[in-house]
């Protein structure tokens, strides 16, 4: 643990998590290949350089075989065990990894020789290993077929998946307490069979008690974490990023009472390539009170705006989605806002949803329009402000894939066992080490909710300039203060969002309580996004 008073200010202070075992949460979703040694084809051994090979005799051809197993290790990475049977002889082993590049390896009859390797793009590949004895020049082959474990992503949508309000999507009415509903993805419109995980926009309704929503792949144990939570009468959305099993995604009520339910989505991930995923630091893209990306004033009601997104500042003139924080403030009247490819009619799906003079945010994945711009609608009577601020881009250049991981707790300043320092102090930030040890980890899938709130304010999560080694030896500099926000939240009320955080450059992430008021912070993790 690491403690930092702030030196500008004379107030707050900065709070270490221990790392997380993050490494034995993204192996916990390591998936197994086997291709075993009965599948090998034994060769004649070669009769000498430019020759042909020499045919088979009992004399010559030893019974060696070769038993194959790969691990993934990572978006991109696998690493193959190699087990040569017949033979106690030092072997070599030659790899044809199905992308075009081959390797070597070397080893002995009957012990396990593990390879690693790392795939430029996602996808399907089959391994070809080859195994020769050194002494008697018997080879045998064998072959295994595999999938990374990253996922690209495609822009989908936005298209309505599911309203139980009108039977969209699932039986009319209600989802009851305590109970999943299933949502069908692949083969959903366009979405195709071999979907990995799909991204929703989901809002909780008509809610008349109080709970959480949690989203899971089909057939899987629902974890501990939460997605969205409500109170009674609120209207909540919230960003999921949720893999898909079995064709479906589980959407569980953890309420006392029956709620309605609303999914959009925006896009899906696929184990091939597609557009990869590239992590910033946040940057103002939109702000209607300043004039900055859009004419200077409130969005009129059922008004629309579009704004260059493509080739804005560090984002990719090539990219073909982008994921946003996007807040409406200053509202006046209900209602919601809907963000949307330009040059399309705004569709049906909406991504938050406000009350008269609420301050609240969401994140927001969206296709990019032909022109290189997405559009905003205010779906209200009256007149709202607007900022959006960019977190990151998808496009086909970029290197890093979706792993899901095992939904994990990181953090939670309520529970005593496991932090020590109780509620986060207003203009304090708590600062986590997630990608230490992890060079190849790019970006992090979070979900952050606040609790427990005693003041109006907004939580920003941004990447910290210092290293771990700073805090350790107390050389660590107060960090920037953030103007961008991740969610915004009055005295008393509970808001979670969905985070895409960049790791900065040592891999730490600051969660700010951008409030004169203590709060209570909940962080799950959900996923990675892993170079190559």
């Amino acid at each position: 643990m690491a403690h930092a008073a702030d030196p500008s200010a004379g107030q707050g202070k900065a709070h270490g998590v221990t790392k997380p075992d993050l490494a034995k949460v993204a192996r916990s979703e390591s998936t197994t290949f086997d291709s075993p040694a009965d599948r090998s084809v034994k060769l004649a051994p070669a009769a000498g350089k430019g020759k042909a090979a020499a045919p088979m005799t009992a004399d010559t051809a030893a019974d060696i075989t070769v038993g194959l197993k790969a691990f993934t290790i990572s978006a991109h990475g696998l690493e193959v065990d190699t087990t040569p049977n017949g033979t106690t002889n030092p072997v070599s082993i030659g790899f044809d990894w199905g992308d075009g590049t081959t390797g070597q390896d070397s080893g002995t009859g009957g012990q396990t020789t593990t390879t690693p390797h790392q795939y430029a793009k996602p996808g399907g590949y089959t391994i070809k290993v080859t195994v020769t004895d050194q002494v008697t020049q018997a080879s045998s082959v064998n072959q295994i077929a595999v999938w990374t474990s990253g996922s690209h992503y495609t822009p989908y949508g936005p298209t309505r998946l599911l309203d139980t309000r009108n039977g969209t999507g699932a039986p009319q009415g209600k989802v009851p307490a305590y109970t999943a509903t299933q949502l069908k993805i692949a083969g959903n419109g366009a979405i195709p069979s071999n979907v990995s995980a799909v991204v929703l926009n989901l809002t909780v309704t008509n809610a008349t008690g109080g709970g959480h929503i949690t989203a899971f792949a089909d057939g899987t144990e629902k974890p501990t974490t939460s997605n969205v939570n409500y109170a009674p009468g609120q209207t909540v959305p919230n960003l999921v990023i949720v893999p898909v099993k079995n064709g479906y995604v589980d959407l569980y009520n953890g309420g006392w009472e029956s709620v309605d339910l609303i999914a959009d989505v925006t896009g899906y991930f696929t184990k091939s390539a597609s557009s990869g995923y590239t992590p910033l630091t946040p940057q103002r893209l939109v702000d209607t009170r300043t004039g900055q990306g859009t004419a200077k004033g409130q969005v009129p009601g059922y008004g629309t705006f579009a704004t260059q997104v493509a080739g804005m500042g560090y984002v990719s003139p090539y990219a073909t989605a982008v994921a946003l924080n996007v807040t409406v403030t200053n509202p006046k009247s209900d209602g919601h806002l809907t963000v949307f490819p330009s040059g399309q009619q705004a569709p049906t799906a909406s991504n938050l949803n406000f009350r008269t003079g609420q301050t609240i945010a969401n994140s927001v994945i969206v296709p990019i329009g032909p022109d290189g711009k997405i559009s905003v609608r205010n779906g209200a009577w009256n007149p709202a402000d607007v900022i959006v601020d960019v977190v990151g881009y998808y496009s086909k250049d970029s290197a890093n894939a979706f792993v899901p991981v095992k939904p994990s707790r990181l953090l939670d300043t309520r529970d005593g066992a496991t932090w020590a320092y109780g509620p986060l102090e207003g203009r304090a930030y708590i600062y986590m080490p997630l990608s230490d040890g992890l060079p190849h980890t790019k970006g992090f899938v979070l979900n952050s909710t606040v609790t427990n709130t005693k003041d109006s304010g907004y939580l920003a999560v941004t990447p910290d300039p210092n290293s771990l080694y700073d805090y350790k030896n107390g050389t660590e500099v107060w960090p920037p203060t953030p103007t961008s926000s991740n969610l915004n939240w009055t005295p008393g009320k509970t808001v979670p969002n969905l985070v895409q955080a960049a790791t900065g450059p040592s891999g730490i992430i600051d969660f700010w309580n951008q409030s004169d008021g203590n709060i209570d912070v909940i962080v799950d993790i959900f996923g990675v996004y892993e170079d190559n």
